[in-house]
């Protein structure tokens, strides 16, 4: 009896010692297993900044767009590739164009475009940046090749305008819209400055001329309409000059001429018709 209680005591402490240790190997493990848990919950947390939207990629595979704020993924399946959708401003490489005028110039300019549609701007275009770039370019060159230098230099509004729609018009396929295109700097060679200027000299000489003689033009009519008005009145005259005289004894260093009217060599002859 002493020892069957024995052995039921002894398989009792068994008993404890194997529950005791499976709870000290099976806690550790869950241990692990919560904390990969947590580390994959966190991982599948992804924050989209405003102004960009996220590509969500399902083992490679286009799924879904996230917009700005928080957002969830799937950890290790989902992949999340992130699009800047603000306006951005791309520079137009200074090169060289030909006018129809054939005047070789240097042009350089800006680019404003805006990404509408990321998944075509990035899935269906290998390099949205570097198509806008290169179509700008040729736009450019094209448009240049059809209008004059003083077309160039007086209508560059119009020609940017020209060029954004070409590139617009190209770009509808890329999911990027072009908000505007603009010219920055126009060099033309050395010599071509040096005749502008002497036109632009003489055309300013001929506008000083012309202005010059339609204001003796302007002057000889009323210089005619006085001497009408002064021919009427014998003594308007002789006032005037009088007047003149007063003028210019103002300052003592002018010499004064005096003038006799023509009327005063007619004095004599009026006595004589009075005698006879």
């Amino acid at each position: 009896m002493a020892l069957y209680m024995q052995n039921v005591e002894y398989s009792s402490f068994l008993r404890y010692i194997k529950e005791i240790t499976l709870v000290n190997i099976t806690m550790p493990f869950i241990y692990i297993l919560l904390f990969f848990a947590l580390v994959t919950l966190f991982a599948g947390i992804r924050i989209i900044p405003e102004g960009f939207h996220g590509l969500v990629l399902t083992l490679g595979k286009y799924s879904r767009t996230l917009l700005p704020g928080l957002n969830f993924v799937i950890p290790y399946f989902e992949t999340v590739q992130r699009v800047d959708i603000r306006e951005q401003v791309m520079d137009i490489p200074k090169q060289e164009a030909i006018t129809l005028d054939n005047v070789s110039c240097m042009i350089d300019g800006i680019v404003r475009f805006k990404v509408v549609d990321p998944e075509i701007a990035i899935f269906k275009v290998q390099n949205h940046h570097n198509q806008i770039s290169a179509k700008s370019q040729t736009a450019l060159r094209d448009i240049i090749g059809s209008v004059s230098l003083d077309e160039l230099l007086s209508q560059r509004t119009t020609i940017a305008e020209q060029i954004k729609a070409i590139v617009d018009m190209a770009a509808e396929n890329w999911g990027v819209d072009i908000l505007a295109v603009e010219m920055q700097n126009i060099e033309i060679p050395s010599d071509m400055k040096r005749a502008m200027a002497q036109q632009a000299e003489a055309e300013r000489d001929r506008k000083a001329r012309i202005i010059k003689a339609e204001g003796e033009k302007e002057a000889s009519v009323k210089l005619s309409e006085a001497a009408g008005i002064l021919a009427k009145n014998q003594g308007a005259l002789s006032l005037r000059t009088l007047q003149t005289l007063k003028e210019i004894s103002a300052d003592p260093a002018q010499k004064i001429i005096m003038t006799i009217p023509n009327d005063f060599f007619e004095i004599g002859n009026i006595f004589k018709s009075k005698k006879e």
